[in-house]
């Protein structure tokens, strides 16, 4: 009876070391497979409590199984169950991809785990079935060693608690196999780019706005000319490369490729793969800060577009950017914006309305034109600007942009409005920052429904962190008349904002949750339609 109570608590301790390892395959690949970025994660949100929780009852079972009467056995496989289930997947945002590097990681970290029990749980399985004996009442049989007893359960221990050191140690053994692998498919895309010499290429980068951007620019473009642009957040050097390979067709004339980056050197690491013939930079702020550290190593992160754009190209800038403006450059710029009345492309007269947005803007030659569009926000608009200043310098006239224009969809989650029955959604869900934040407030601003604003608040901020999202609270006291807080210490800094700017304290709503918080929404009484701004989403990985 006892060998198949060992047996059972075994397959269970295994089950709950495989639910915790994909749990931690998840936040590392949450963190862009770097081990710098998993180990802040592990050093900011594994705290103490959090790593005992996934490990504490497996901690208790190793130590109940080495006593070995049916009791402890029983209790130790009781305690597997509690482990398997605090670390049973739940429903993720963004889940966990099973890429062939996501699969060699765990076949790694399996055989790693493998090869540990094999030298010390497994010889004493063979001893005790080799003698023909059972476990029993008095503890494991005399064959079994008490020493490697003591080390099997040492080794049990430490495994589990060591489990996220083991990702790292897994990623470490495979490094030369995926360079290896990376650098056949870059070497390929490169390939595949030298044989369209032909090909112009649009390289978008910011802070924010930048996905936005792109694809404004893509449906602009389109009308005129065959254009290809990295789908989704594929805006890494290898999704780039995955684009390429797999999408890049002969009658394409317009690659737009995304660039992203939370390390200096990211963007010139695309660059040198495509060589961009014009660049745009959308924005610049404390965005991952906390990868970046300074705000001038992300300035000079994101002006290596710039650096990569020859002269006979253009590169053009957002001049509502402080940061952006006053980089220096010697290249031939255009500029766009809304507030800066010096920039090459400005829109003015901007009006929002449920239905929309309007706004005027002027070509080199001083014609005004007035647009209208679907989407709302000033912010959607600057980034509308942008995406016009590129297509026309490519050589659309700006009468043939005023449709295309109008016919733009909004980008899922940055500030969709989206008719939900009795209520308007504000969904700008994708990811938050301090300028986009106010940007969305001032949208929320100008309904005279109730408004709502939903938010767990702004992460990756570094030490900026509090200081950004207090600011936020104070400048949204006045622009809703709800804020509904998700994460109770996580917008903290937020409520404290908002109560020093005056707002009433019986319309602040911290709760757990999104759930939670929707329910709350729900409940909020009044007459009125209800406009709700959700203002980010926090990934899985700050959750």
């Amino acid at each position: 009876m006892n060998i198949i109570l060992f047996c059972i608590w075994l397959v269970t301790y295994l089950v709950g070391a495989v639910w915790y390892i994909l749990y931690l395959m998840h936040m590392f690949q949450q963190n862009s497979y770097k081990p710098r970025e998993y180990g802040e994660w592990m050093r900011v949100h594994t705290n103490v409590g959090r790593l005992l929780g996934k490990c504490l009852y497996a901690l208790i079972s190793i130590p109940l199984v080495a006593i070995g009467n049916s009791g402890c056995l029983i209790a130790a496989c009781f305690m597997n169950g509690m482990t398997i289930l605090v670390n049973k997947p739940h429903r993720a945002k963004k889940p966990l991809v099973y890429t062939p590097r996501v699969k060699r990681m765990l076949a790694t970290t399996g055989t790693i785990y493998f090869l540990a029990m094999a030298v010390t749980v497994l010889p004493g399985l063979w001893m005790t079935a080799s003698g023909g004996m059972l476990l029993t009442s008095q503890g494991i049989l005399p064959l079994l060693e008490r020493s490697l007893l003591r080390n099997a359960e040492l080794i049990l221990l430490l495994l589990f608690v060591l489990q996220p050191f083991l990702i790292l140690l897994a990623n470490a053994l495979n490094h030369p196999l995926e360079k290896g692998i990376d650098r056949y498919y870059i070497n390929d895309a490169a390939r595949i780019l030298r044989e369209m010499p032909k090909l112009k290429i649009i390289g978008v980068t910011g802070s924010y706005g930048k996905t936005s951007v792109k694809y404004y620019l893509s449906a602009l473009l389109s009308t005129q000319y065959n254009v290809l642009h990295t789908p989704g957040n594929y805006n890494t050097t290898l999704g780039v490369v995955r684009t390429i390979r797999e999408n890049m067709k002969p009658f394409h004339e317009i690659f737009i490729c995304e660039m992203g980056a939370r390390e200096v050197g990211d963007i010139k690491e695309i660059c040198d793969l495509v060589h961009p013939d014009y660049g745009i930079i959308t924005s610049i702020g404390p965005q991952h800060l906390q990868s970046f550290h300074t705000i001038e190593n992300i300035v000079s992160t994101k002006f290596e577009l710039v650096d990569a754009v020859p002269p006979s190209g253009k590169v053009f800038l957002n001049y509502d950017n402080t940061y952006i403006r006053n980089a220096g450059t010697g290249k031939n710029v255009v500029s766009y914006g809304i507030a800066a009345e010096d920039a090459d492309f400005r829109a003015y007269d901007i009006a929002v309305s449920p239905r929309g947005s309007s706004f005027k803007m002027k070509d080199e030659t001083g014609k005004e034109y007035e647009f209208h569009t679907k989407l709302v926000g000033s912010h959607n608009v600057q980034n509308i600007a942008g995406a016009i200043a590129a297509a026309h310098t490519l050589g659309i006239p700006m009468e043939k942009l005023l449709y295309p224009v109008k016919q733009l969809e909004s980008v899922p989650h940055r500030l969709q409005l989206v008719k939900q029955g009795d209520r308007i959604l504000l969904d700008d869900a994708y990811n938050s920052n301090k300028s986009g934040f106010e940007a969305a407030l001032d949208t929320l601003a100008m309904f005279k429904e109730l408004r709502i604003l939903l938010t767990p608040g702004m992460v990756e901020l570094g030490e900026k962190q509090y200081d950004e999202n207090k600011e936020v609270g104070i400048y949204a006291a006045d622009k809703c008349d709800y804020a509904v807080l998700v994460g109770k210490e996580q917008t903290k800094p937020i409520q404290d904002g908002l109560l020093e700017a005056g707002f009433p304290e019986n319309r602040m709503i911290p709760v757990d949750d999104l759930q939670e918080a929707f329910r709350m929404v729900n409940a909020i009484p009044g007459e009125k339609q209800k406009v709700i701004l959700i203002e980010n989403d926090l990934p899985d990985n700050y959750a």
